[in-house]
């Protein structure tokens, strides 16, 4: 069962009928992961209620469910030679002021933007530093895309809602409609999560499994 079934109505689902939502890979899709460093999974593997209390930017539980099929997602893409881009926060922007959203934030360090050590980062990947939500905002993102030949994106990460969507929607507008792999992307509310992602899924993209994808890349490398 999709994620977003329990919250879908009937009625909403008619109005989405019109859209057609297919998984997009090229010959040479990249894998983006956006922010996901410690600042998400501080304040360790519980309820978001209480994570907030001292870490209003903490994911909680659902950063730290999505870990175990992020790392085998990001083995698919290595296995396959396939370009990882990692996103993370701008330390210079957050201390001017400039942030993605506006949630007040308490006692954050510039080790808090490090990527989280779940997931290393290997010599050939790509790092990019964001100042706003979308990754594509003043970014040499355009530029990695061009220089690395890449011609479709796979996206995991968080918050489902902010910069995942931002980014998206962004990619949407570049021509390029991602793939959200399901267990790969989390937000602090659920319902938020699973209401972006059936809209995303119809607009901008389209939502699959990680096993879909698996099968999906396998078939690609096939054809090639």
């Amino acid at each position: 069962m999709r994620v977003w079934e329990k919250y879908i109505t009937p009625d909403v689902k008619s109005m989405y009928q019109h859209y057609r939502s297919e998984p997009r890979i090229g010959n040479r899709p990249c894998l983006l992961l956006i922010d996901l460093y410690n600042l998400s999974y501080k304040g360790g593997d519980l309820p978001v209620s209480e994570v907030i209390k001292t870490n209003p930017s903490g994911c909680g539980e659902h950063a730290y469910r999505a870990i175990d099929p992020t790392k085998k997602l990001i083995k698919l893409f290595r296995d396959h030679d396939l370009p990882i881009i990692f996103t993370t926060r701008d330390w210079d922007a957050h201390s001017s002021g400039t942030h993605s959203t506006q949630r007040q934030r308490k006692n954050i360090s510039e080790a808090d933007y490090n990527i989280y050590e779940e997931f290393p980062l290997s010599p050939g990947d790509t790092l990019i530093r964001k100042s706003r939500a979308s990754v594509f905002f003043q970014t040499k993102l355009d530029e990695v895309i061009k220089e690395q030949g890449i011609d479709s994106i796979v996206v995991g990460g968080e918050s489902t809602s902010g910069c995942v969507r931002a980014s998206v929607v962004d990619a949407y507008s570049r021509s390029m409609p991602p793939v959200l792999v399901e267990e790969c992307v989390f937000d602090r509310n659920p319902i938020s999560h699973a209401i972006n992602l059936f809209d995303m899924h119809h607009k901008y993209g389209h939502v699959t499994s990680l096993n879909s994808l698996t099968q999906l890349l396998k078939s690609r490398v096939r054809e090639r």
